[in-house]
């Protein structure tokens, strides 16, 4: 049974799922910060995955980032699988802008996050709403 690690939960707000991940919006503002998660159960490396599954994984990836960097306005955009901190597969899909606190260095550990509050929340969900495909399935608010 898929559960999400405890670290993730924290440090995140659900957002809903794609065929195979949850999409997780890291909890500070200061960047467009998204994390997919695929639910499967006890895997930490993308090659862990059935060949179906990597194949899926890496289309969410790569169709959400494209999708992003359109909304966003994105310089560019990283795309990352790590698992240093949090052993469960994941990856992480981040905007990034010439004019954004971290640039160019790594969002990682730079400034102390800044929480988005209701209002930017919503209209984070709002944008999304409009281009995020029909494989997509929005959390309960």
């Amino acid at each position: 049974m898929f559960v999400l690690d405890s670290r993730l939960q924290q440090d995140t707000v659900a957002l809903g799922d794609f065929p195979l991940s949850r999409l997780l919006l890291m909890n500070d503002a200061q960047y467009p910060w998204f994390i997919l998660v695929p639910r499967r159960e006890d895997v930490s490396e993308i090659f862990q995955l059935a060949p179906d599954d990597q194949q899926q994984l890496w289309h969410e990836a790569a169709g959400l980032a494209e999708v992003l960097k359109d909304t966003f306005q994105a310089d560019k955009m990283n795309v990352a699988n790590l698992g240093n901190v949090v052993s469960q597969l994941h990856v992480h899909v981040i905007v990034r802008r010439r004019d954004d606190a971290a640039w160019p260095g790594p969002v990682w550990g730079k400034h102390p996050p800044q929480p988005y509050s209701a209002d930017a929340l919503q209209a984070l969900r709002g944008k999304l709403r409009m281009v995020l495909g029909d494989d997509f399935r929005f959390e309960q608010e």
